[in-house]
């Protein structure tokens, strides 16, 4: 099946997808300063530019899209039919990125928690940060 943009369409689409600053980021940041957590942004000494940093708790936060980072079983993870080979390339070196750069946090001595973009939606997304502020203030005792 052919794709219904052109090229060019297609192309000024996809240039306008961020990495940083992306809706459900904001939402778990805005919350968690209103909680009154304090943390660092993208910090590109660690590996995978974790989205938020608690360098104080030694933890690190990545709010994952599901389609970009593969989250199984989720709606929003489908493969596209038009370039399928190259797509699923694309999207397991991803997840292999994701479970390196994991690795090798936590190697280093930092907690990582990764929140789903489908986990901040509708009625899942106050549930999801009561878990993320309860994880941080688990950490703040340790």
């Amino acid at each position: 099946m052919a794709d219904v943009h052109s090229k060019e369409t297609r192309s000024y689409n996809m240039s306008r997808i961020r990495s940083k600053n992306t809706k459900p980021e904001l939402l778990v940041r805005k919350f968690l300063f209103s909680k009154g957590f304090r943390y660092r942004l993208h910090d590109t000494k660690l590996p995978g530019k974790p989205d938020i940093i608690f360098p104080k708790y030694r933890t690190v936060i990545f709010v994952n899209g599901c389609f970009w980072h593969g989250h199984e079983g989720c709606k929003y993870y489908i493969i596209p039919k038009t370039r399928t080979d190259w797509w699923i390339n694309k999207l397991n070196t991803n997840i292999q990125k994701d479970i390196e750069s994991k690795q090798s946090l936590e190697k280093e001595g930092w907690t990582v928690l990764t929140i789903w973009e489908c986990d901040l939606k509708g009625k899942n997304s106050d549930t999801t940060l009561a878990f993320v502020a309860t994880s941080l203030n688990k950490t703040t005792r340790s």
